[in-house]
């Protein structure tokens, strides 16, 4: 675990206001009335790629295809929001974004979202999901204020509590498995200073097949 609460440890490598900007992301929209958003990612489902008369300079409309694969009929991956639909939804929350920040955000947004399907990978392994073509991401959902059970103990316990919380439902061959993910700060990369550290938790919910599969978890890694 990163960045415990006390006097004498250094600050957390990622700042307020680089957590904000993550936070910010493209999959929520506090605009509902006027921009009809999809229940399985919480974006817009025609997302808004103009850019507005008050931007600086203009911003990327390409997107980034994910290596998570869709449980729909699309039979495609899921895609990123481009810096423009990052751009839009920051401005429907009422922030302020910086045009210049997005180069930035976007990459680091897509990258920490492809480490946690390889977290969650890791605990499909063997599940036999295998069989109708490997697991596939029904739904996603950005969590910020709910606390998971763990992250409240650990809270208790002196450490900062996590950044961000996302609730992911992955169809395996048509079976619901949900897992909780909470993101950390994690710690400084002496070779890269600067660049934003994060520590990604993830673990199916604490539900029935959730705790078999981490009694199972923890027996194949005891033995």
């Amino acid at each position: 675990m990163s960045c415990k609460a006390s006097s004498d440890q250094p600050k957390c490598p990622v700042d307020h206001s680089s957590r904000e900007t993550w936070l910010l992301n493209a999959a929520t929209s506090s605009d509902s009335s006027t921009v009809e958003i999809s229940p399985l990612n919480q974006m817009p489902v025609h997302p808004q790629q103009e850019s507005r008369t008050s931007q600086k300079t203009i911003l990327s409309k390409s997107r980034q295809l994910s290596s998570i694969p869709r449980s729909d009929q699309s039979s495609q991956n899921w895609i990123y929001p481009s810096e423009q639909m990052f751009f839009d939804s920051m401005i429907r929350k009422q922030q302020k974004p910086e045009e210049k920040d997005m180069k930035y955000v976007v990459p680091v947004h897509n990258a920490v979202n492809e480490r946690t399907w390889m977290e969650i990978m890791k605990w499909e392994k063997g599940r036999g999901g295998t069989i109708c073509g490997g697991p596939k991401l029904l739904k996603f959902e950005g969590n910020p204020q709910k606390l998971s059970p763990k992250a409240r103990f650990m809270k208790l316990l002196g450490y900062e509590p996590p950044f961000d919380r996302h609730d992911w439902i992955v169809d395996r061959c048509g079976k619901k498995v949900h897992y909780v993910i909470d993101y950390y700060s994690g710690k400084p990369n002496e070779r890269r200073p600067i660049a934003p550290s994060f520590y990604i938790d993830a673990r199916p919910a604490f539900d029935f097949e959730g705790a078999q599969m981490r009694i199972s978890r923890f027996f194949s890694e005891l033995f």
